[in-house]
């Protein structure tokens, strides 16, 4: 399956960030020509405004990415809850990561859980914290904010990404402990529930999204990453880019899909990605886990599980049938077996 698009001719367009309607979005100018707005069109789901005499797009990673702007990774609300006097240090925080080589996903959390000391410490220079006043303000976020071990966990790498990294502050994070993470197994789903929770979704985008995140084990990361151009359907397989930890992987491409995905293509008409938002935009990670919760509340699957355990239902269901665990670790990408 293959997608001869050619690439979006930013020279022809001036972008703006501003509002619309109490939403983010990018406003787009351009000389009145019929081949830009078909351009225009051709490669984004662009809307018209007739109050602003505009065309815009939400102010989404997707759309950044595509007019090679600055990705964004707070909003507005966000740094005004921060006072100026560490501001920088977010700037900073951020620059590091960039140069790290971090994914826009990992750096949107980092920057989140950073923030939250930020906004705590109100006035007080983060840069002036001492070992015994970070090790105060996890207890407070253990004692009054009643955070789970996961969370404090990612915030504590967060904020020790900050003392190491652009600080180079190795020695602050010695005394400090972590709280133990529950040791629990991956829950798995039957195919029996499988089966009937895929019977009750009547949106044979959101069929196609979890049958393809159950039938090669994908991560939710992963699904919304898929392009139009990673599948393969000659050699049946499907290029995990830039998975988990950047690697990439093969994966095999169920025959039994083939058909629905053809349909799909010639009905939805992807641009780039292969499921794609309201606007063009990349499908979002909220949406899919969405669409398997409701799947999952229409079929009275009564099981307190997230659309990751379709992954774990994938190599279970294999290692019952015979496979070898180590081939299933391939296809998963897992490091460690």
């Amino acid at each position: 399956m293959e997608n001869n698009t050619g690439k979006f001719q930013v020279a022809h367009f001036a972008f703006e960030t501003g509002e619309h309607q109490n939403k983010a979005v990018i406003w787009i100018s351009f000389p009145y020509q019929q081949n830009l707005i078909h351009h225009l069109k051709r490669y984004t789901k662009a809307r018209w405004s007739a109050t602003h005499k505009k065309w815009y797009v939400p102010d989404v990673a997707f759309y950044r990415t595509l007019f090679g702007l600055e990705l964004k990774y707070y909003g507005n609300s966000a740094l005004a809850a921060i006072h100026p006097v560490n501001r920088n240090a977010l700037d900073r925080y951020i620059g590091q990561l960039q140069l790290k080589g971090y994914s826009p996903n990992t750096i949107r959390t980092y920057v989140t859980e950073f923030s939250q000391l930020l906004k705590t410490l109100k006035s007080f220079p983060v840069n002036d914290l001492t070992a015994e006043k970070l090790r105060s303000y996890f207890l407070y976020c253990i004692n009054e904010l009643k955070l789970s071990e996961n969370i404090i966990h990612s915030r504590m790498n967060a904020v020790k990404f900050y003392f190491e990294q652009v600080l180079h502050q190795e020695k602050l994070f010695l005394e400090i402990p972590r709280p133990k993470k529950p040791s629990t197994l991956p829950k798995a789903i039957s195919t029996r529930d499988i089966k009937k929770m895929l019977d009750t979704i009547e949106n044979s985008k959101h069929t196609l999204l979890l049958k393809l995140c159950y039938g090669m084990g994908l991560r939710v990361s992963e699904i919304v990453n898929l392009k139009i151009t990673d599948i393969d359907s000659k050699r049946m397989q499907v290029l995990v880019s830039q998975g988990k930890g950047k690697k990439d992987r093969y994966v095999n491409l169920p025959e039994s899909i083939l058909n629905e995905l053809r349909a799909y293509y010639a009905a939805y008409q992807p641009k780039e990605f292969l499921f794609e938002g309201r606007y063009g935009n990349q499908y979002s990670v909220r949406s899919v886990q969405a669409v398997f919760k409701n799947a999952m509340k229409k079929a009275r699957i009564n099981k307190k599980v997230g659309i990751h355990s379709l992954r774990h239902s994938y190599a279970t269901h294999l290692i019952e049938q015979g496979t070898d665990i180590r081939f299933v670790q391939e296809l998963l990408g897992h490091k460690d077996i």
